[in-house]
């Protein structure tokens, strides 16, 4: 494996007054040429991270290693400029008086003009905008301001790229499409990115790898599949994605291990935790909307107390007999009624188990290693 192109060890940035560090004991890696993000609710220390990365915020510990040369540590704080990273902004921060050739070239002017401007055209062609060196800000949309934004970032060939919410300020739709389009763009030009935002389909679209933080804390450093399938703590199950946590207990049948929830026994289990993992095998199961699958020939049924129209499907959120909840993606056809009682069956492939009433955030996922044989002492 190549050594780490960005990395942050048992990071902490902590201000004045504050009693806890703002991020916490964060450690992870990028690799040169991927996209990394950070995906978070507000406050959670995400933005304070990239800043540190940038060197815009001392570290009070750990240390922060750019293409093998330590940045920042409790004892030193490399210069901003010294660090060769490139930020683009919420804002886009691009000078209404200058034009969007000028705005481009603003990072490069030390370069012969003839070069300068071969450069401005070169990213300018790589963002889609060549032949707009002429217009001005206020001429162009949101997301081509954006892109302006992204090609000044570019010009002088940055070590590394850091991305602050760039798209918060645009429409749902446009946010997406345009998250696609930069990681299109950082791809072509090999740039190593490392992107805040707090929209889950954003840190899908662009991201190689994405981290969840809360609480200044990083619960998970990971592709976005095995986020939405192997959550490594209960607060990562409940962010990312819909879906909710069901009481099961685990059993040896037959020196094979079941998952017994409300739904029946889910016993194809691709990593195998023990029942004695838990006290007396009591857990909490994931169940996510695309693990529970309407079928009118199942035993179990369920009442639609909630529906949400997405389209092509509705979201249904159900009621069990035994009173427990469960969410369902169904397609837009099978229009049912609220208060309406339907057959719904398990279709889990990554069964996931928690400890059974374990604090949001805190809960410890089980996965003991399938090596170990059914009913091996823990």
């Amino acid at each position: 494996m190549n050594a780490m192109f960005l990395e942050i060890s048992q990071l902490r940035v902590a201000y004045a007054g504050r009693g806890q560090p703002v991020v916490r004991d964060v450690s992870f890696g990028l690799h040169a040429g991927d996209i990394g993000v950070l995906i978070g609710p507000s406050g959670c220390g995400k933005t304070t991270l990239l800043r540190a990365v940038a060197g815009l915020e001392p570290v009070t510990a750990g240390s922060i290693t750019l293409a093998g040369q330590v940045v920042s540590s409790a004892t030193l704080n490399v210069a901003p400029e010294a660090r060769h990273v490139g930020m683009v902004f919420q804002d886009y921060a691009l000078f209404p008086h200058l034009n969007v050739g000028r705005n481009v070239g603003f990072g490069i002017d030390h370069l012969p003009r003839a070069e300068r401007a071969r450069r401005v055209a070169e990213v300018l062609e790589l963002v889609g905008l060549a032949g707009h060196e002429g217009r001005f800000a206020h001429e162009l949309s949101g997301g081509q301001q954006q892109r302006v934004a992204l090609a000044r970032a570019l010009a002088p060939r940055p070590r590394l790229l850091l991305l602050d919410e760039p798209f918060s300020n645009l429409d749902v739709d446009l946010r997406e499409r345009l998250a696609h389009e930069v990681r299109t763009i950082l791809k072509a030009a090999q740039t190593t990115a490392l992107f805040v935002t707090h929209d889950q389909l954003e840190a899908f679209a662009i991201g190689d790898v994405i981290g969840v933080m809360q609480a200044g804390q990083l619960h998970q450093w990971d592709d976005a599949y095995t986020l939405y399938h192997r959550p490594a703590t209960r607060f990562v199950a409940e962010f990312i994605g819909h879906g909710v946590f069901a009481p099961a207990v685990i059993r040896q049948v037959n020196r094979q291990v079941v998952v017994q929830t409300p739904l029946g026994d889910l016993s194809d289990v691709a990593e195998c935790p023990l029942p004695c993992a838990f006290t007396g095998g009591a857990c909490d199961v994931l169940l996510r909307a695309d693990d529970i699958v309407h079928d009118d020939n199942a035993t179990v049924k369920a009442q639609i107390i909630r529906k949400a129209f997405r389209g092509s499907e509705f979201l249904y959120t159900l009621r069990l007999a035994s009173g427990d909840t469960v969410m369902a993606h169904v397609p837009s056809h099978h229009n049912h009624k609220i208060g309406e009682w339907i057959g719904i069956r398990a279709a889990v492939e990554h069964v996931v188990t928690f400890e059974r009433e374990a604090p949001p955030g805190n809960g410890k996922l089980c996965r003991l290693p399938c090596e170990r044989s059914v009913g091996q002492a823990c």
